[in-house]
């Protein structure tokens, strides 16, 4: 060994040393896995009160003090609680008047709760306990197991106004569940339960900005739902002319806005395994379609294939709208034909880009029959192994024949309403494009 290995050998373990001999830096305090926020928005007068109770675990980066063995020193408490109330959710919150933002919310009032307090089961009870005096010292209370209660308010021209919310509260907890309920005098009390930070929420939104709304929310799900992308891209693949894509196309839109509808009033089955039943057989529609493309798929009945097709997919658009349908208010109608107005307008900005560059793929780079078969086979490829992967889910779940009680006959007799609704639009489509065909013919 020579002498520059030894001297480097000697100076790394003199590092070594050194860098063990250093103070530990202090641990971070941990994320909280699941946090649930409770909260009260009330517009009363000339004010507007935000009510909120959330853990006081979820205020990480504060190191509230303690008494042996380990209670919290609620009476030294008073201030720190305040000023964590303020930096981690005060800071957070944006509230608009007529979508107006509001001036900056205001602290009233702070107070630390016991785990079994009841008093948020209603704002009167929740505003009574966030003004009432503080626990005493004596109370048996780890820090881990306290609720922290928070009042804020900010001034308002007018109680009737329209309101909103913006609470970014995610940032509480990996898992942050939000519920929030807004009440205003003379009208019905609204409640939200939502997770993340799901943006400005109308707190009791008119028809217009509930239809805005879930315009965007349908456009938005085209784009973000590949499976749905990819079985309008096999409907198109092999016919790329504008008049013969239209009974295709507006086949699909009927038949998923029958299952979409059926689905948010409550008509598709309770049951764990309906979601990922509706998620493999989405799989199979593009299977079958890239095949179909491969064999040949004739115009003539490609209609009726992306109509049945589209009563599943449609019930796949219900699984993405369930949660956002308490966003709608009162205009739950409003808001369903909304989201299927945004469902067409995606479709049709994703056709005005395919058709142009299919036409230009099979014009310059690779013959149209070659193009349709290659790209098929890829389609097929992706849908096969999505039906394999959402196959072996569905396969976990346990079937069983249900009770033929009074609940069976109620749903089966629903269905048999459905099924003639679905038979009776089907038979509309095939008078509608008979009818066009004919008119069509006589034109020539």
């Amino acid at each position: 060994m020579g002498p520059k290995v030894r001297a480097m050998r000697r100076t790394s373990a003199i590092v070594v040393a050194l860098v063990l001999l250093l103070p530990s830096w202090p641990e971070a305090h941990e994320i909280p896995a699941d946090v649930t926020v409770q909260a009260f928005v009330a517009p009363e007068g000339n004010t507007l009160r935000l009510l909120i109770r959330v853990p006081l675990f979820s205020m990480r980066e504060f190191d509230f003090p303690v008494v042996d063995p380990g209670y919290l020193q609620i009476s030294e408490a008073d201030d720190l609680i305040r000023v964590a109330a303020q930096q981690w959710i005060g800071d957070y919150v944006r509230l608009y008047e007529s979508s107006q933002l509001l001036p900056a919310i205001e602290l009233v009032a702070a107070r630390i709760s016991p785990p079994s307090d009841g008093s948020f089961s209603s704002y009167e009870t929740a505003l009574a306990n966030v003004r009432a005096p503080p626990l005493r010292d004596g109370v048996e209370l780890p820090p881990a197991q306290a609720l922290l209660d928070v009042l804020f308010e900010v001034p308002i021209a007018s109680d009737q106004s329209d309101f909103s919310i913006d609470a970014q509260v995610a940032h509480l907890g990996i898992r942050t569940v939000t519920v929030l309920r807004f009440r205003a005098a003379g009208k019905p009390e609204r409640a939200y339960q939502y997770s993340g930070s799901p943006g400005i929420v109308r707190l009791d939104p008119r028809w217009f900005q509930a239809a805005f709304r879930f315009i965007v929310l349908g456009f938005d799900h085209i784009l973000d739902g590949l499976d749905h992308l990819l079985f309008l891209f096999c409907l198109v693949v092999p016919f790329r002319n504008f008049w013969a894509l239209v009974p295709i196309v507006t086949s699909f839109t009927v038949a998923h806005s029958i299952t979409l509808i059926a689905a948010s009033l409550g008509l598709a089955p309770n049951a764990l395994w309906f979601p990922p039943l509706i998620e493999t057989l989405i799989a199979l529609s593009i299977v079958f379609m890239a095949f179909e493309n491969i064999l040949g798929a004739k115009l003539q009945r490609r209609w009726l294939i992306a109509f049945a097709f589209g009563l599943i997919h449609g019930f796949g658009f219900s699984f993405a709208l369930s949660e956002s349908l308490q966003f709608a208010g009162a205009h739950l109608i409003t808001s369903l034909f909304s989201f299927n107005v945004g469902v067409e307008l995606g479709q049709l900005f994703v056709l005005a880009i395919t058709v142009p560059v299919l036409h230009l793929l099979f014009k310059k780079v690779i013959p149209e029959l070659g193009g349709t078969i290659v790209l098929s086979a890829i389609l097929a490829h992706t849908g096969w192994h999505w039906m394999t992967e959402r196959g072996g889910q569905l396969l976990r779940y346990d079937f069983r024949v249900p009770p033929l009680d009074a609940a069976f006959f109620a749903a089966f007799l629903r269905w048999l309403m459905l099924l003639l609704i679905v038979c009776g639009a089907a038979w509309l489509l095939r008078l509608t494009f008979d009818w066009l065909e004919s008119r069509k013919a006589d034109a020539a």
